[in-house]
This record gives C-alpha cells, sequence and structure tokens, in this order.
C-alpha cells in the first residue's frame, strides 16, 4: 500500500528492529481518516509479518499526537449519509478493524505521545502497551460534546484502563487532562519532559526489543484472551449505538464542522 497519511520506517536514533509509524497530517493536529485507519492496519500488518521488526513506536507529526476523528471532513460525513447506517457502517468497516488489528497485536506498541491525544486518538493511545507521554502533552475525551459515544473502542477501553467513574466523568464533562494528571489517572505509564521524548521511546524500545520473542507474544496472547470476551460485544453495542445517533441526518455538515472548531480551539491552548 501506497501511504499518504502516515509514515513507516526506522525509529529515528533506534537499534535496528524498531519501527516507526507516524500520523501524518499534522495540519489537523493528525485527526484521522477512512483512509488513514486503512493506511494504519495495513502498516500494523506490515509490522506483524516483519520477523526483523520487534518494537514499533507510534507517534504523531508536528505537536499533536491525534486529535481524534475528523469530523469535518466533507468526505467522511458524505460517505456516512450514502450508507444505511450512517456513521455506525464507516466505523465497523475502518475504525473498529483497526482498533482490533492493534487490540490483538502480539507484538510490542509503544505510544510516543508527542502532543494533544483526544478521544479517538486517546483510544490508539490507549491501545498500546506503553505510552510515554511529553510534559506538554494533553490527553482526554471531547466526544460528548457531538452528543456521541467515545467511540473506535473507547467506550470499552476508556472504563478498562480508568475504572467507571473516571472514564464517565472525562467523557460526559469533555475532560482534557494534562500529563502528570493522566499519568495518575493511568491513561499513560510515564511522563518526561519533551526534549526527553524520543530518547526515551528509544531507550523503552531498546529493552523491550531484549525480551524474547515467544515470550512476548505469549504473554500478550493471555492478556488479550482474557478479554477478548467482552471486546466484540462492546464493539458491536457502539457500531449499533453510532448508527442510531446518525439516521437523522439534516445538519450533521455543519454541526461536526462547528464541534470540530471549538474542539480543537481547546486542544491549541497552552
Amino acid at each position: 500500500m501506497d501511504y499518504q497519511e502516515i509514515r513507516y520506517g526506522p525509529a529515528e536514533g533506534a537499534g535496528p528492529g524498531v519501527v516507526q509509524v507516524t500520523l501524518d497530517r499534522p495540519a489537523a493536529l493528525n485527526a484521522y481518516t477512512s483512509q488513514m485507519c486503512e493506511e494504519l492496519t495495513d502498516a500494523l500488518l506490515r509490522y506483524a509479518r516483519d520477523e526483523d521488526a520487534r518494537v514499533l513506536v507510534l507517534t504523531g507529526a508536528g505537536r499533536a499526537f491525534c486529535a481524534g476523528g475528523d469530523v469535518a471532513s466533507q468526505v467522511e460525513v458524505e460517505e456516512a449519509a450514502r450508507r444505511q447506517l450512517g456513521h455506525g457502517v464507516v466505523m465497523r468497516e475502518r475504525m473498529h478493524v483497526l482498533a482490533q488489528a492493534l487490540y490483538k497485536m502480539d507484538k510490542p506498541v509503544i505510544a510516543m505521545i508527542n502532543g494533544p491525544a483526544v478521544a479517538g486518538g486517546l483510544m490508539l493511545a490507549l491501545l498500546c502497551d506503553f505510552r510515554v507521554a511529553a510534559a506538554s502533552a494533553r490527553l482526554g475525551d471531547t466526544s460528548g460534546r457531538a452528543g456521541l459515544l467515545p467511540d473506535e473502542g473507547g467506550a470499552w477501553i476508556f472504563p478498562r484502563i480508568m475504572g467507571i467513574a473516571a472514564a464517565t466523568r472525562m467523557t460526559l464533562l469533555s475532560e482534557l487532562y494534562d500529563a502528570p494528571t493522566a499519568l495518575g489517572l493511568g491513561l499513560v505509564t510515564e511522563v518526561v519532559p519533551h526534549d526527553r521524548l524520543l530518547p526515551r521511546a528509544v531507550e523503552l524500545a531498546g529493552q523491550i526489543a531484549e525480551v524474547p520473542a515467544p515470550i512476548m507474544a505469549g504473554l500478550k496472547e493471555i492478556y488479550v484472551t482474557g478479554s477478548a470476551a467482552v471486546t466484540d460485544p462492546a464493539l458491536a453495542a457502539e457500531q449499533a449505538i453510532a448508527g442510531a445517533q446518525t439516521l437523522d441526518r439534516d445538519g450533521l455538515k455543519e454541526r461536526f464542522a462547528e464541534i470540530s472548531a471549538r474542539n480543537r480551539g481547546q486542544i491549541q491552548q497552552p
């Protein structure tokens, strides 16, 4: 696949066996589209099949990790409008496929969180095994502002990581947290100064790469198997409810554009 919205290659400054995937829509704060989801899924499969690749580092270009889905994209809204179940179908075919591929990956993935990780962007980070955040990063969920679920797997992964009470508060109040607060909530595994983010991610990747591949794969298989029974039903529920939410699509494009502008304004605040 010819990637247009991500970059795949060796991790900068890392030893052999460490690859990096960079979300590459910096002007849109790396908000993802259906195309980006397809490219990311392909990149994960490429990583899984490469016997020489031991660790993957996931990060964003520019000053953001991922600001969630690009709800203002005309292509996304028009495609949803053409489908019988609207947004629910788009979620199932692209976003949920990506979430499943990342969750079931039998190799380690490090999220190098260089800036805002919001809504679906936070979901992507939480599905990684390790989450190293710059002290300047902000994390949270703003999907409630659109009257939507924390979709793309967020409705399942948020309470799993934070607990139900904290996840409910975050989504209903559209809260964004600074990195130290996110650390306390379990959203990240460590926080480092911004200029130490890449060196620390590379250092951690090198340590993980030394773990025998069968041990890593076996450990991840045990953890995934233990919770797989609830993953698929949770994603199916998100899909069904999201479809119901978009049956009345009058003014959907304008509403999403307004929501996107408001969310990005808050994300960009220091």
